[in-house]
């Protein structure tokens, strides 16, 4: 049992804010505060470059990570890494690894510095989760500050069953309490809504993320990438110490380029959707550098 003081004072240190990333500014300039210690939810529809977000982000902040993933394999994981640091293409990477030689010294080095360490197989299960967590401390002697989850459908028995993705969403709060890591879970929101038809590459409502779950975590984004201008975008639709929107209608935007799994800051504007007249937010463009 805590006073409210000694719980501030022993906790204070995981509530701080994460590392900054350059490519996230104009996010940041719109209120979201990523944080230590929290639940945080990536979620977006097929094909929108969720775990590719999630991957960039972990390894531009560059702390002690442990990621499972369930939907990318050990390769694809790897030679996405080796691209973001040394800007070639996948396929480049591909090929320099099978060539040999000097040239897959080079990927290999360039991956030197990393801070994530991987966990692959599907589906993820618990004792999985505890015997990664027991090896990463028995290795380095603490816990990762970051674990990430690719993606919380691919968790035994949460394919479809509500009641075993609640179970997903308690867990990851329990870990995010135990160790103080900041736990992404990366989910789907539904191909089938109205908005996904009429508005695709708009970020997913918050009621339309499946299974209402984004609604459990600290902080949760909902993601869309418009393909013909590779724009990416990002909504806020749950924060508890700041403002979100959980219609999403308010949103910025980013670059993707999904070919070195890479992000960066739009040139010109990050733009913020105008929410609808009943809504009192003001307006919304955030410009670069503001």
């Amino acid at each position: 049992m805590l006073t409210p003081g000694r719980s501030l004072a022993l906790h204070a240190e995981s509530g701080k804010e994460l590392p900054r990333v350059e490519a996230f500014e104009d996010l940041y300039a719109a209120g979201v505060r990523p944080r230590h210690g929290e639940v945080v939810m990536v979620a977006g529809r097929s094909g929108t470059q969720k775990s590719g977000f999630c991957l960039f982000w972990v390894a531009q902040m560059n702390l002690p990570t442990l990621y499972f993933s369930a939907d990318m394999s050990a390769f694809t994981a790897s030679s996405r890494l080796a691209s973001m640091a040394t800007r070639d293409t996948a396929e480049m990477v591909e090929a320099g690894m099978a060539e040999g030689g000097k040239y897959r010294q080079a990927y290999i080095d360039a991956l030197a510095s990393s801070n994530i360490t991987f966990s692959f197989g599907s589906p993820i299960t618990w004792k999985q989760i505890d015997e990664e967590i027991e090896a990463y401390v028995e290795l380095w002697d603490a816990y990762p500050q970051v674990v990430c989850f690719d993606n919380l459908m691919d968790f035994e028995g949460a394919e479809s069953d509500y009641t075993e993705q609640m179970a997903v969403m308690q867990g990851a709060t329990e870990l995010a309490r135990d160790t103080g890591a900041t736990v992404i879970l990366l989910h789907h929101a539904s191909d089938k809504a109205w908005e996904a038809k009429s508005s695709p590459w708009n970020p997913p409502s918050r009621d339309q993320i499946k299974g209402g779950l984004s609604e459990k975590p600290e902080l949760s984004l909902s993601v869309a990438l418009d393909p013909t201008s590779m724009a990416y975008h990002v909504a806020c639709v749950k924060q508890r110490m700041g403002p979100c929107d959980p219609t999403a209608q308010r949103y910025t935007t980013m670059i993707c380029e999904p070919e070195f799994t890479r992000f960066r800051r739009a040139e010109k504007h990050a733009i913020i959707r105008a929410p609808k007249p009943a809504d009192d937010w003001s307006p919304t463009k955030v410009l670069l550098g503001s």
